[in-house]
């Protein structure tokens, strides 16, 4: 098996999970700092939609190109 088209697999499978399940992280600020007392914001950000879209399209130009390279 080539790499290309293996490697195109696996980003539009990884695009498809981004779009399905929309994983999400955490940012923390700095609020408020008076001598040693500290306030911070946490707050959970979802991933960007075209995050995952870009894979797939990724994939796809990866699955393209393997084909004309193997012809």
């Amino acid at each position: 098996m080539r790499l290309l088209p293996f490697v195109g697999i696996v980003l539009i499978l990884g695009g498809t999970v981004l779009l399905w399940r929309r994983p999400t992280y955490s940012t923390r600020h700095d609020v408020v700092e008076i001598g040693e007392f500290k306030a911070s914001l946490r707050e959970q950000e979802a991933i960007p939609l075209w995050v995952g879209a870009a894979l797939i399209a990724g994939g796809v130009a990866c699955l393209l190109v393997g084909q004309r390279s193997r012809r």
